[in-house]
């Protein structure tokens, strides 16, 4: 599977839905059981990585990583991985969280949430992560024949 990773460039995988108050970290354990695709046994040799940003750096992101068998890698907050020309060594690949946000606010009833129940709106979230990947495939499908 590590082939296809360039061309798939990441996407949607889980969705929860929670209020703009709640934290990152105390979502990531819900976030990582939502998951859809069947994910290979991690081994001794290929374990299963999961990056994660600095506001996962405590106590409940490791251990929601650890119990579901992920080998974290969390930068430490104030840590600063920069070469000797004072360049990042390891810039953040943010970006494909931003673009996949940007491609669901494309959805009007996902940009303004006009659903009153929050199992309406991770309805209509589900609906449109699953628009993306048909999309994406029937896209990859042209370019790969």
């Amino acid at each position: 599977m590590r082939g296809w990773q360039h061309v798939w460039g990441g996407g949607p995988l889980g969705v929860v839905v929670a209020g703009a108050n709640v934290h990152d970290t105390k979502l990531l354990a819900q976030t990582l059981d939502a998951i859809v695709a069947e994910r290979p046994e991690p081994t001794e040799t290929d374990p299963q990585n999961l990056c994660l940003d600095k506001g996962f750096d405590n106590p409940t992101g490791r251990k929601a990583t650890l119990e579901r068998d992920y080998q974290p890698h969390i930068r430490r907050i104030g840590e600063e991985k920069l070469d000797e020309k004072r360049r990042k060594r390891h810039p953040a690949r943010r970006w494909v969280v931003e673009r996949t946000l940007g491609w669901l606010n494309k959805c009007r009833a996902i940009l303004v949430r006009y659903a009153k129940k929050a199992s309406n709106y991770l309805g209509l979230l589900k609906l449109a992560c699953i628009l993306l990947w048909f999309r994406r495939v029937h896209r990859l499908r042209g370019v790969l024949r």
